[in-house]
């Protein structure tokens, strides 16, 4: 009976040092105790740059403490948003000060250079990674956030700007409104809306005044 117990967990799963991370396998991903960094790029450039225009070497610290003065706000960085030329080389070292795992995703970036569009670094809770990734060279402004459940819903949301940018996001902590905002009514809508009230009252005025 104990042989067989034995003989069973590799296919239930006991016992293995290495998890599986065959899903990510169209992704340049580099594993260790600290963390994880995907589609790492420190030498070629997007097919819009001739040339890095500059390196930056930045840090970015994660955790609970960086959420404490912003209601609603459970999860934070000590900074939401960072600017760059465009085709720059940037290395960002991502410092989660929290026990549970952060991320450090960019979102936008071309798919063929980065698979899936992204540049990604995980940190295990009180450690450290560094990843490099390059930018395209038009302006634009790209959106950075934990990916784990509920985090960039409670704080983690940020910004990289390219050059002059293309807009600020929204929800982004000291930088933007808390709330995405849609306008649904044209831009004549002042118009509108008043010539519908004098219509109305047209309307109301003639019944009353009907014999």
């Amino acid at each position: 009976m104990t042989v067989c117990l034995v003989s069973l967990l590799p296919v239930m799963g006991y016992g293995q040092q290495t998890p599986d991370h065959s899903e990510h396998s169209g992704h340049q991903m580099s594993v260790d105790p600290a963390g994880v960094v995907m589609n790492e790029n420190h030498d070629t450039l997007p097919r819009d740059c001739r040339e890095i225009s500059r390196d930056y070497s930045l840090i970015v610290h994660a955790g609970r403490k960086y959420a404490a003065d912003v209601p609603g706000m459970i999860f934070g960085m000590d900074t939401y948003e960072i600017r760059v030329q465009p085709c720059a080389r940037v290395e960002i070292t991502f410092v989660n000060e929290d026990h549970v795992r952060h991320q450090w995703m960019v979102h936008g970036l071309p798919n063929y250079l980065y698979p899936a569009g992204m540049f990604h670094i995980e940190a295990s809770g009180g450690n450290r990674v560094t990843g490099t990734f390059i930018v395209p060279g038009d302006d634009r402004t790209y959106l950075v956030h934990c990916d784990m459940a509920q985090h960039m819903e409670k704080g983690m949301r940020g910004q990289l700007v390219a050059g002059s940018g293309s807009g600020n996001l929204w929800a982004v902590a000291g930088i933007s409104n808390a709330f995405y905002r849609n306008f649904y009514l044209p831009g004549y809508s002042s118009l509108l809306v008043t010539l519908v009230l004098i219509g109305a009252f047209l309307s109301a005025f003639w019944l009353v005044r009907r014999p």
